[in-house]
């Protein structure tokens, strides 16, 4: 039996058709699951007993299990534990412009980044569309709260899931589902050249990010592996055509590792590098984890770096630092767990 949040409008307007149904009970259905976030087949009121039978006996209305809740401030972070026992997390942040929420695509993640406690516990496997659905409505029901912007910087590789992630964007992109604008929801990647190419041509204003973290293939390879696969300049390629077809800004991420990638050649080789692209950077200061050697660059160091940036006309920002006092870097709550 499946997850009912699994499915998009267009494929449950499917489903009733294969049923002799019309397609308006498809639009029915998704309106009780999220605009009223029903919790039983029976709540729903106009649909006939017939259906909400059909409902019950090939549709389950699973919910994620909260096993942990850190808050801060301006920060609460969640760990969920799946229907097979598996834990991911979610991270609500409180920003003056809405709440955004960093949502999991994967239970763990082999891209393998060093720095990145998720890469530490390798792919278990892919989210189903309704283990990242389930993720929104969990937050927003415990804290009542509405999600303004949504990030996919979760644990995993979004684009190492690439159906089910954009069936998820599509589900809570869709009006009649958790409306929220294809311009409030960024996807982030380490950088898989054919996604972000098949990506372009999704036709939703959704943001892309790429987790770019070093000015050249030396420090990369030393960084991430997904730079022995696909180089520093096929990234950099990948995006401009991007751009081209979608005339959107694309965000280029940069964790500052102290002693790594923070010196001023780096930024002015990072610089270099982004010269004339239709991009912001957003420098990130890295949360510390027991678990792994990498130390957070000093704030002196942190304004040097972006002032250099801004000097050469890079468009940057440095991301506020959420959660110091909780478990705040990805995976780092499972992993203690």
């Amino acid at each position: 039996m499946e997850n009912i949040y699994n499915y998009t409008l267009p494929k449950l307007e499917e489903y009733f058709l294969s049923k002799g149904e019309k397609k308006f009970k498809a639009v029915q259905v998704f309106e009780w699951l999220y605009k009223h976030r029903i919790t039983s087949f029976d709540e729903m009121k106009n649909i006939s007993k017939i259906t909400k039978e059909d409902l019950k006996e090939n549709f389950k209305l699973e919910t994620l299990a909260v096993l942990q809740k850190q808050e801060d401030i301006d920060v609460c972070k969640f760990l969920f534990e799946l229907s097979d026992g598996n834990k991911i997390e979610a991270v609500l942040m409180k920003h003056d412009y809405g709440n955004s929420l960093c949502v999991s695509s994967q239970v763990g993640c082999n891209m393998g980044c060093s720095f990145c406690e998720s890469g530490r516990l390798k792919k278990v496997r892919n989210l189903e569309v309704s283990e990242m659905v389930l993720q929104i409505l969990e937050v927003e029901k415990m804290l009542g709260i509405r999600i303004s912007h949504l990030v996919l910087m979760g644990i995993g590789e979004p684009f190492d899931n690439y159906k089910n992630v954009m069936d998820f964007i599509s589900i809570i992109n869709e009006p009649k589902g958790i409306d929220l604008g294809a311009r409030h929801i960024t996807v982030s990647t380490c950088g898989i050249v054919p996604k972000i190419l098949e990506f372009m041509n999704n036709g939703k204003q959704v943001n892309l990010a790429i987790s770019l973290h070093a000015p050249n293939n030396e420090i990369r390879d030393k960084l991430m592996k997904i730079n022995h696969a696909y180089k520093i300049e096929e990234v950099i390629e990948a995006v401009k055509k991007y751009i081209e077809k979608t005339k959107r800004r694309v965000t280029f991420e940069y964790i500052l590792l102290q002693g790594v990638n923070d010196s001023e050649a780096c930024a002015k080789e990072l610089a270099r590098l982004l010269k004339g692209i239709n991009c912001y950077v957003n420098l990130i200061p890295y949360n510390e984890t027991s678990h792994l050697e990498y130390k957070k660059s000093s704030k002196e160091v942190i304004d040097k770096f972006y002032n250099m940036l801004k000097k050469e006309g890079i468009n940057v920002t440095v991301r506020r630092e959420f959660g110091s006092k909780i478990s705040a870097a990805c995976g780092q709550l499972r992993a203690e767990g």
